[in-house]
Parts: C-alpha cells; structure tokens; sequence
C-alpha cells in the first residue's frame, strides 16, 4: 500500500514532446496509466495556451461527479521534448499555473543508463524513454529492438541492463508522402493505409500499395540486419502513430504498444 507522502505525488503527469504530435497521460500511485491523450505539437503557444490545453484535458479525465475536477490535476510531472522550444514553454506552464517543478528527461541526469554512442549527450529524450519501456518485453531476450514511427522512424537497440546499444533512423512514412506528394503535382493526396492488393488497379491503390507495403519491407529488412549483426537473440517492439498501420504487415515486428513511451516515462520516474 502506498504511503501518504508516495499518494501525494500523485497523479502523476507524463509528457511526450514530439516533432509532430505531443504524447501526454496521467499515471496513479500503482503506476498505471489511467488516460492517455494526443495532441498536435504546435510550436506557436505559449505557456499560458498551453497551461490551458493543459487544464481542459485535466477535466476531460476528471471523474464524473460533485467532487471538484482538480482532485485529478497532476501533483508530479516527468516531460520528454524532441522541440526544445515547446518542451521550455510546458516547463513554464507547469511551473507557473500548477505549481509543479517537472523532472525533464536526458543523458545526463539518468546515471544509471549506459548509452554505449560516440556522443551519448545526442541521444533524443524518447528514445531513453523507450529504453525504460522496452525493459518488460525482454525476457530471455539479452537484447530489444524499438521501432518508434514518428515523423522519423527511430530503431532503438536496447541491451540488458539498461544500455542504448545503438539504432537507425529512418524518414517516417508520412514524411516520405509529403515528398513524394510535392515533388508530383498530379499525384492525389492519399490516406496511408493498406490497400486489399499489392497490385494497384488505380493510382490511389498503387501509392498506398508503394507508401505502405513498400514501408514495411523497409522495416522488416532492417530489422533483420540488426538481429544478424546482435551476439544473441532480440524481441521487438512498434509504437508510435505509424505502427498500427503496419501490424500484420511487417513480419519482423513481434509486439505492438501505443504506450510503449509514456510508460518508459513513469518507470524513468520511478527509478530516480
């Protein structure tokens, strides 16, 4: 049973700051993450839009009832950010309308992290999250490999222990579309999603049959590159907007977790 002091650090507030999309839940004493929300990164608000975006979410995970909504506002924060203006400016909002002084993720203040790069400072804040995440799909696996679809597709190589091995980064496939999109004047701007064949009858079919299939060949291909170049065996793991597009497609990828960074989140947390 939790103490009085743990509970009050409760409910605690995880921030995903993305290039495209801000990933953001509440998590209870049980380290549970009871909502989980996703809005666009927009890096035009200031920390007063944001503290409000911040307390219109904080009701729409109130519970229903006469008791006051902020008795489910966050006590506690941990935020990860890929935009480091925008990651400032929620810093600042949660400072200065909630009270709460939030612990930011990086290399530096997570000593018990091995980050095994020629310069471990560069190494993005979500993907140490997806280190802490990864941990429980290891195992009998000595090692985990993420493949986190954002706006680049980032390929984590996660050790035993809580060592950063290594990883890819790829162009995300929506960022591909928009290339392809704007370098063809007369190709339609598709939705990216699987098509019934891999032959296309019609030029919608064909891209989302290139977009899509030919995506997840890519995935799949480096996948098995760096099982071949591990000293033993691998789990992966998908998240990220991308992933559910690809599952059931990509062969390689054995789990998928839309929470997989939000939950690296709470256990960084945790493990302070």
């Amino acid at each position: 049973m939790s103490s009085p002091l743990q509970t009050a650090r409760f409910p605690l507030l995880v921030i995903d700051i993305g290039n495209t999309s801000t990933v953001l839940g509440l998590a209870d004493e049980t380290l549970t993450l009871t909502r989980t929300w996703r809005v666009r990164t927009n890096r035009e608000l200031l920390p007063d839009d944001l503290a409000l975006q911040l307390g219109g979410l904080f009701d729409l995970g109130a519970p229903l009832g006469p008791s006051p909504s902020v008795q489910s506002w966050p006590r506690s924060a941990v935020l990860s950010s890929v935009a480091p203006p925008v990651g400032e400016n929620y810093l600042l909002a949660l400072r200065q309308h909630f009270g709460i002084e939030p612990f930011e993720v990086n290399t530096a203040n997570l000593p018990d992290v091995t980050v095994e790069l020629d310069q471990p400072g560069n190494l993005g804040a979500d993907r140490l999250c997806n280190l802490f995440g990864a941990e429980r799909y290891l195992g009998a696996h000595e090692y985990a490999v993420v493949v986190d679809f954002g706006t680049s597709t980032n390929f984590d190589v996660i050790g035993r222990g809580r060592r950063f091995v290594g990883g890819v980064l790829a162009t995300g496939a929506q960022v591909s579309a928009d290339a392809l999109f704007s370098r063809a004047a007369k190709l339609p701007r598709i939705n990216l999603q699987a098509p019934a064949s891999t032959i296309g009858k019609n030029t919608v079919h064909a891209l989302q049959s290139g977009l899509v299939f030919g995506y997840a060949e890519m995935v799949d291909g480096l996948l098995r590159r760096i099982r071949a170049e591990l000293p033993s065996s691998a789990v992966t793991v998908a998240t990220g907007g991308f992933a559910r597009t690809v599952e059931g497609i990509c062969t390689e990828i054995e789990h998928y977790d839309d929470t997989l960074t939000l939950r690296g989140l709470v256990e960084l947390w945790a493990s302070r």
